[in-house]
C-alpha cells in the first residue's frame, strides 16, 4: 500500500504498527526514480529514511491517506500513476473498465480546513482530496471512488463508542449502554455534524474553525460556548443537574 501524509517515514511506521508491513511512501518512490517528479530533490534526511524497492515490479493494491500530505504535487502525481496503471508506478495506463482489481483509495480526514496558530483557517486533508480529484478528473474525465473515514463519518463515532464501552467495563466491570457522550469541537461540518448524527451532545467552541462573525454554524450544536473550559463546565453542570445535584 502507498501511505501518504506526515513528515519523513513517520506515516510508514504508523502503518506498520497497524499491521501493514508492505507500506511505502512517495519518498521511497522518488528515491527509486527521481524522474517520477523532477521538481523535488530529496533531502539527506529523506534519503536516509527511504526504503529501497524496485517499484516497476511492485504492485500497489491501495492508497491510504493517513495524514495531511506535505508535498501535494508529488503525492497527486504518484497516486494518479498508480491508479491509472492498475497499481504499478510507471506502468502503461489502462482504461478504468479494463482494470480487474482497481486500486482502493482511503482518506482518514475529510476536513477542508483546520485551525492553527495563524489567524485564518488552513487547508486540510479534505482540500488535498479535492485537489487530487480535480487533477484525476482532468486526466480521465471522472472522479475516482474512495472510502472516507474520520469525522463526521458514522464509522468513527461507532468506533469511539466501542472504545468507551470497553473502558467502562475495565473500570467498573459492567458492559451495557454507554452514558451520555459530549463532543467538543470547533468545526461544525465535522465535529458537530458527526456528533449530532451519532445522537451525542455537541458543544461548539469559538476558538477554532468556527467564526461566529461569519454567521450561524452550518450544523446546530447542543450548546455554543467561548472555549473548551466553558464547554467542559457546561457538560458537568448539565449532568449534575440530570442526577439531581
Amino acid at each position: 500500500m502507498l501511505v501518504l501524509g506526515g513528515q519523513l517515514d513517520a506515516v510508514r511506521q504508523v502503518a506498520n504498527d497497524y499491521g501493514f508491513p508492505k507500506a511505502y511512501t512517495t519518498t521511497d518512490v522518488l528515491a527509486w526514480n527521481p524522474s517520477v517528479w523532477p521538481f523535488h530533490k530529496l533531502s539527506r534526511a529523506e534519503h536516509d529514511v527511504a526504503k529501497p524497492v524496485d517499484f516497476s515490479k511492485t504492485r500497489f493494491a491501495a492508497i491510504f491517506v493517513f495524514h495531511d500530505p506535505r508535498n501535494w504535487a508529488l503525492d497527486v502525481q504518484v497516486a494518479c500513476d498508480i491508479i491509472q496503471s492498475g497499481g504499478t508506478v510507471g506502468g502503461p495506463y489502462i482504461r478504468p473498465e479494463l482494470i480487474e482489481e482497481p486500486v482502493e483509495v482511503f482518506f482518514c480526514n475529510p476536513d477542508l480546513v483546520w485551525r492553527s496558530d495563524f489567524e485564518r483557517p488552513r487547508l486540510g486533508q479534505g482540500a488535498f482530496k479535492e485537489a487530487f480529484q480535480a487533477v484525476y478528473k482532468s486526466l480521465t474525465g471522472s472522479t475516482y471512488p474512495y472510502i472516507q473515514y474520520g469525522k463526521p463519518t458514522h464509522a468513527t463515532y461507532a468506533f469511539a463508542e466501542s472504545v468507551l464501552a470497553e473502558h467502562i467495563e475495565e473500570l467498573y466491570g459492567v458492559r451495557g449502554e454507554i452514558p451520555n457522550v459530549y463532543m467538543i469541537g470547533d468545526n461544525p461540518e465535522s465535529d458537530i455534524a458527526g456528533a449530532n448524527a451519532a445522537k451525542w451532545s455537541s458543544v461548539l467552541v469559538r476558538t477554532g474553525v468556527f467564526d461566529p462573525h461569519q454567521g450561524p454554524p452550518s450544523h446546530r450544536p447542543s450548546r455554543e460556548v467561548d472555549d473548551v473550559e466553558n464547554a467542559v463546565r457546561w457538560a458537568i453542570d448539565r449532568e449534575m443537574t440530570r442526577m439531581g445535584y
